[in-house]
């Protein structure tokens, strides 16, 4: 087993007992060898994509994956804080809650984002298709991440989608009804889906890479 995983295995260890100095320590350790923009992408937001797989094949509880997602964002922010000169430079990004307020599953995305030096607004839950698209003119947004719970929530993106057509950006949705039907994201014409925080976290890095 190489270096890297060994680490990784310490942190995970740490993250799921909610020892939240010996993950901190173990994080400062590998920023003593790489860049922490280097260490948020190999060592952090590989651990937490470990963890997610945990949750997915039923071996840890969700909460689990909540504090830890949370642990490692306020690590990560010591590392690498908001205003520092090496996060990166990237599209105005911003993930929301549409239609209801279940918010677990967006702050875990926001965390695990956030831990893997990628700035994003939390624009919260209960938010309508008016309420959206003003903040995306307002804001310039170009990245949009959308959390949704019901069914009905997500056939509404749809025309969220339509309202927003003449505008750049890119709506990446996930949520329990994306889950059930894996093809359901291509018939409301968002432009990715993601079934996860990893899934989430590889898009929006594909669309950075692509600088949007």
């Amino acid at each position: 087993m190489d270096n890297t995983r060994i680490i990784s295995n310490y942190l995970e260890r740490a993250l799921l007992s909610l020892d939240q100095d010996t993950a901190e320590n173990i994080v400062l350790d590998a920023v003593k060898t790489e860049t922490p923009i280097e260490t948020a992408g190999n060592l952090i937001s590989n651990t937490l994509k470990r963890i997610g797989d945990s949750w997915e094949n039923g071996d840890i509880a969700l909460s689990q994956v909540y504090t830890s997602s949370i642990i490692c964002e306020k690590i990560i922010d010591k590392i690498l804080p908001p205003q520092s000169s090496t996060r990166r430079d990237q599209p105005k990004t911003a993930i929301a809650v549409f239609e209801d307020y279940h918010l677990l599953g967006k702050r875990i995305i926001y965390s695990t984002l956030r831990a893997s030096g990628i700035e994003l607004m939390d624009l919260g839950g209960g938010l309508t298709i008016d309420k959206i698209i003003k903040i995306v003119k307002e804001e310039k947004i170009k990245i949009l991440l959308i959390s949704v719970l019901m069914l009905p929530s997500a056939l509404r993106i749809k025309e969220l989608k339509k309202q927003i057509a003449n505008i750049n950006v890119k709506i990446i949705v996930g949520g329990a009804p994306f889950r059930f039907d894996e093809e359901l994201w291509r018939e409301i014409d968002a432009d990715y889906y993601g079934k996860d925080s990893a899934e989430a976290l590889e898009i929006v890095n594909k669309l950075l890479e692509e600088k949007i």
